[in-house]
């Protein structure tokens, strides 16, 4: 299979329509269809079943959309790491979002510093759930990330293990509780502590209402519209009058992790690695 064909099967995949799909390649919608039908008589699969009113995806089709980005995230990849190998100024690049650090960046900077293959760090910020796609697409190095997250094509190491809280308008009838449970917040797929649950939740609010930042996270739940679960470290960084963070009994932990492309060989990434995973041990951190 050629990465063009790969690239046009993505884009009909994700647009589900062929006409949008082609307007998104820039070029017509016969050719591309052509090239659909060769990649299917090439592989002997229907990847997508065509009515006149819909394009629907095959389970094999479905299979090879996620393999599919796997391969073309690859070829980005080792693209832009050749063309960083070649800068004049070997760097590091961290990926993190904003507060996602656990309060631990500075402390991990420091020993990284210590180490004798470390390089100078340039902090590559990211926003909601963007971290594991720039490390697959070789836009950064390595990255901190909470749980739950796609960990295709990357290896982890835990930084800290932290308490989760409930973050709640201030004039919420909970607040005035000192312990909840996660059936009282009543949160969507989160009743059962899943954290795939909780990404789903979160990823949705992010997506309804735009939200860029912790702030205007925050501000959603100030205005009543939300209530949401934070890692403690982020909830003693962030105090509001009008926000009430309650402890939750039964709440998944916070994990968070040093995340790095497995087939990286980089001896700098390897000591970032080490000092991230030496700075605190892998326990409940805020008791």
């Amino acid at each position: 299979m050629e990465s063009r064909s790969l690239r046009y099967f993505v884009a009909v995949a994700e647009e589900l329509n062929f006409a949008r799909a082609a307007e998104r390649l820039g070029i017509s919608a016969p050719p591309l269809s052509r090239a659909i039908r060769k990649l299917e008589a090439e592989l002997g699969v229907t990847l997508f079943e065509r009515t006149t009113h819909s394009v629907e995806l095959t389970p094999a089709g479905a299979v090879l959309l996620g393999e599919a980005r796997i391969a073309l995230d690859a070829l980005q990849a080792a693209g832009r790491r050749a063309q960083r190998a070649a800068a004049r100024e070997a760097k590091l690049v961290l990926a993190i979002k904003a507060d996602g650090d656990g309060g631990l960046l500075e402390p991990i900077l420091a020993r990284y510093a210590t180490e004798p293959a470390a390089l100078p760090v340039t902090i590559r910020l990211s926003g909601w759930g963007d971290q594991a796609r720039l490390l697959r697409r070789g836009e950064a190095d390595a990255a901190l990330i909470y749980e739950p997250f796609d960990h295709t094509g990357l290896d982890t190491e835990t930084v800290t293990v932290e308490r989760r809280l409930a973050a709640l308008p201030a004039t919420h009838p909970l607040a005035a509780r000192d312990h909840l449970t996660l059936a009282d917040l009543a949160i969507p797929g989160v009743e059962s502590g899943r954290l795939d649950g909780l990404a789903r939740y979160l990823d949705m609010i992010v997506e309804r209402h735009g939200i860029a930042d912790l702030p205007q996270l925050l501000t959603l739940v100030e205005l009543g519209e939300i209530v949401t679960l934070l890692p403690a470290s982020v909830t003693a960084r962030y105090p509001r009058p009008g926000v009430a963070y309650r402890e939750i009994q039964d709440a998944p932990p916070a994990t968070l992790s040093i995340v790095w492309p497995q087939q990286s060989c980089s001896t700098a990434t390897a000591a970032l690695v080490r000092a991230a995973a030496s700075v605190v041990p892998a326990v409940e951190a805020f008791a």
